[in-house]
């Protein structure tokens, strides 16, 4: 990739400027409401390339509120003079500066500019940003909230970028031309969810790591290689959703990945510090900010190209393409979002950080252009973050308000890749009235469902959404009148209980609490054996309507938790908080292993008792000294005896270990640290159990009059669940599914007074292990976590 001086410099074409601005002033002077106006000029906001002219259009409403002239402001296009790396950990280049000075109209700034080179996949375009000077001839700059390649995040000057030209060289174009005919097609439910945290899904950390694997297995696939366990784990799946891949957060005390030097910066040009970005984070914390774009943290060149590889990768898989969800985060932001957004953007803080100013017409409308064009790089579904968060102040009734129009507007969005007009598949995270108390009780689960005009909208079910725990006794039973919720009313919902949030609250828990021992000997084995249960899943993909979704970590058995580096302030706080998950998925030999915990072993904490002692003591100041990190400290240094740990302690110090925790935990959790350890048989059943789902798509309806789901009553210490589903073509799928409790000795599953049971013909499609393949029906011993499953066909 190069970087070569550009032989002409940034220049306005003052006539196309022109056209722009009268462009602009006929759409604000239509009859239309304010939020159409807002829709037209949002599409053509940020920096587009039309011929050889770089348009820019930012909408800054801040520059007339602070009275600033119009020949004050500029856009500031940076080229750099030597040559740039993007996998370069740091480097310090000059870049020469011109200001193009812009037309405004309202609260937007226009220029049409000669001279700026289109970054590519190839080449590095010119970087951009919009400034403003004030009356002491001090500068400030005004990011563009819609860049399309952000190498050095959200807070640095972003990219121009031929995002036309990346998105018509994309790899998949049979896959949308093989679409069924409509303009647009809409575009519907898959019949299983694999759902992967980029970062920790490979060995790499990258999309381009991850769309190497998917090449890799498409090719094993294509040439019948027999499958190992750490194959089979990414397939039978017909989607994959894709945790948030968009800019987070950066560091709070910094370092910044773009800093500019004062020396020797002037009009011409600048020193940069630059830094590759390097923050971990689960994806959810993000700015709003740069949401069209893709965070270059997970970028291996740096170029917005891996993710159209990576979704053509899936597209392409032989046999069967495999779907791509996209999960978008706008029901909030960080609070990160104040200092690169104006306050025009945010309503308000909340739990998160920042509400989102939806009412706003003009912010809604750019919101809807950023999930537009991310989305146009090849999604099929997007599933939407928090959906339950999207509020707004009614002032007349003095109440919040659920946004329900917005996310309709979401839904009705129209797509477009390799020529194909298209409305994508969508989920909705929605528990209202969360976060009110009662919400486990309350929330429905199908407020969006009920309001959308598309029949085939999707909710996370309730044994999908949040707090579930399905590793202490009696959970199963105590959530049976949910479970009843989802067999008759759960066809447009998403199930199973692996995800990103209910694995990370499963490694909240107190491990004191009643955790089912028979899970496993080791509070590691019941944890993961909980979240990839070979008799839940049974029921999860042989008896729940709906469509199943698991969690790659989940299904490697690898760790996961809140990963987030950025925290300054609060990061000791956070940490001490998430610490317990030490409990539940670190013993002391995986911590002795050598590439386990590298950080917190070089500052002094070389065994895992001494590590969990110190956690344990951090939590409880966390509450005495109400998070003063001093008083913390002082009273850490005096434990007696004294603790392990880069002693003395102090408040830097503590957040050095909170830092370290969090690096140490994202490699931790990195799945390519687990596959060795897959069992075959596991694993192979696990893959059986998915392609017998999707082989029988009629399974994802509510159950009909002639099925049958309970329970045996009495349970007699234990819970084995009992389903008969109709198919119709005249299948009978039969499953027993022991979940927990005492075994069933001498059971003989397919004579149990179930109705519609009887006649006998049954044949075993698939058994748990340790459930040998020479089971063929009759009685047997079911122990927790085994199940069976039946078939046969009546005329």
């Amino acid at each position: 990739m190069d970087a070569p001086i550009r032989p002409h410099a940034a220049a306005l074409d003052r006539a196309a400027t022109d056209r722009l601005v009268s462009w602009i002033a006929d759409e604000l002077q239509t009859s239309r409401s304010a939020f159409d106006t807002a829709k037209a000029v949002a599409a053509r906001l940020g920096a587009q390339k039309h011929g050889d002219l770089c348009e820019v259009i930012v909408w800054a409403p801040e520059l007339l509120e602070r009275r600033v002239p119009e020949d004050d402001v500029f856009i500031e296009v940076l080229e750099p003079e030597d040559e740039l790396s993007l996998t370069r950990a740091r480097q310090t280049l000059r870049f020469r500066r011109t200001r193009v000075p812009v037309a405004r109209i309202e609260n937007y700034c226009v220029a049409a500019i000669a001279g700026m080179r289109a970054g590519t996949r190839d080449h590095i375009g010119s970087f951009y940003s919009l400034v403003w000077r004030d009356a002491e001839e001090r500068w400030t700059r005004v990011h563009d909230p819609l860049a399309a390649s952000l190498p050095f995040g959200a807070f640095a000057p972003a990219e121009y970028y031929d995002v036309e030209a990346m998105l018509a060289a994309r790899g998949d174009a049979d896959y949308w031309a093989a679409l069924p005919p409509g303009d647009p097609v809409k575009l519907g439910p898959v019949a299983n969810i694999l759902q992967i945290h980029a970062p920790t899904a490979t060995a790499a950390m990258t999309l381009a790591g991850l769309t190497r694997h998917v090449e890799t297995l498409a090719d094993r696939v294509r040439h019948d290689v027999p499958l190992a366990p750490a194959d089979r784990i990414f397939l039978g799946y017909e989607a994959v959703q894709l945790l948030p891949v968009e800019p987070t957060t950066v560091y709070e005390a910094g370092p910044a990945f773009w800093t500019e030097e004062a020396e020797g910066a002037d009009d011409e040009g600048v020193t940069v510090d630059l830094r590759r970005p390097d923050t971990t984070n689960w994806g959810y914390d993000i700015v709003i900010s740069g949401m069209a774009a893709v965070n270059p943290a997970l970028l291996e060149t740096g170029r917005p190209d891996e993710l159209v590889d990576l979704i053509a990768a899936l597209h392409n898989f032989p046999g069967r393409p495999k779907k791509v969800i996209l999960d978008v985060v706008f029901g909030h932001s960080d609070n990160q979002g104040l200092d690169v957004l104006s306050h025009h953007y945010f309503a308000g803080p909340n739990m998160y950080g920042q509400n989102v100013n939806y009412r706003n017409p003009m912010v809604r409308a750019i919101l809807l252009e950023m999930q537009r064009r991310k989305v146009n790089y090849g999604a099929d579904g997007v599933r939407v973050d928090g959906a339950q968060d999207f509020k707004w102040w009614d002032s007349d009734a003095q109440v919040l308000r659920h946004d329900d129009e917005y996310l309709q507007e979401m839904a009705d969005i129209v797509q477009e890749a390799a020529g194909r007009r298209y409305r994508p598949w969508f989920i909705f995270e929605d528990g209202r009235p969360w976060p009110e108390e009662d919400w486990e009780l309350s929330s429905t689960y199908r407020a969006v469902i009920e309001t959308q005009r598309d029949e085939d909208v999707f909710q996370w079910g309730p044994l999908t959404f949040a707090h579930n725990t399905p590793f202490l006794y009696t959970f199963w039973l105590t959530k049976f009148w949910r479970i009843e919720e989802i067999l008759h009313h759960g066809e447009n919902w998403i199930s199973g209980c692996a995800n990103h949030d209910t694995l990370r609250r499963g490694t909240q828990i107190n491990p004191k609490l009643n955790i089912n021992t028979r899970l496993g000997d080791t509070r590691m084995e019941i944890l993961d054996k909980a979240y990839d249960h070979p008799a839940a899943q049974m029921l999860t993909y042989a008896a729940f309507p709906g469509v199943p979704m698991d969690f790659l970590n989940a299904m490697a058995r690898a760790s996961w938790g809140f990963i987030r580096n950025q925290d300054d302030r609060y990061g000791v706080k956070i940490v001490a908080e998430e610490a317990v998950s030490l409990g539940w998925q670190v013993d002391s030999y995986t911590y002795s292993m050598p590439a386990s915990f590298p950080r917190l072993k070089e500052l002094g904490f070389t065994d895992r008792d001494g590590l969990d002692r110190f956690f344990r003591i951090l939590a409880a100041l966390v509450e005495v000294t109400d998070y003063d990190l001093d008083v913390m400290a002082k009273l850490l240094n005096e434990v007696d005896p004294p603790l392990e740990g880069p002693t003395p302690f102090t408040a830097p110090v503590l957040k050095r270990i909170a830092r370290a925790w969090m690096d140490d935990m994202h490699d931790y959790c990195n799945v390519s640290k687990y596959l060795d350890s897959l069992g075959d048989a596991h694993t192979d059943y696990m893959l059986r159990l998915r392609e017998f789902r999707i082989a029988r798509p009629w399974l994802r309806q509510a159950l009909g009059p002639r099925d049958v789901f309970d329970f045996e009553k009495p349970t007699r210490g234990s819970v084995a669940f009992r389903s008969l589903r109709h198919g119709p073509d005249g299948e009978q799928v039969f499953a027993v599914a022991h979940l927990e409790g005492k075994p069933y000795l001498d059971l003989d599953p397919t004579t149990l007074p179930v109705p519609g049971l009887e006649g006998g013909g049954w044949e075993v499609a698939l058994r748990s292990p340790p459930i040998g393949p020479d089971y063929i029906g009759g009685p047997l011993d079911l122990h927790d976590g085994m199940a069976v499953l039946y078939t046969r066909r009546r005329g």
